[in-house]
């Protein structure tokens, strides 16, 4: 028997498996961004969890505008 882990499923949106990859992501690009330089990966994982805050902020003011847009447009 193998000691691997296997998920059978992908995280649920929202879930924090999800946020944490998106993070993980977004810390990423940043570190590429810069050239591959060692020594700024808690300055790119702050900064991506800062983006991923942002972006949820403007999406939750956004949410309710696009439904009454839609509701007033039917």
């Amino acid at each position: 028997m193998s000691n691997e882990k296997f998920v059978s499923e992908e995280p649920e949106l929202g879930s924090p498996e999800s946020t944490e990859d998106v993070i993980r992501t977004r810390a990423y690009q940043l570190y590429e961004q810069r050239g591959r330089e060692d020594g700024h990966d808690l300055d790119d994982w702050l900064h991506a969890e800062a983006d991923m805050a942002e972006r949820k902020a403007s999406e939750s003011v956004t949410a309710p505008t696009m439904k009454a847009r839609r509701a007033t447009a039917a």
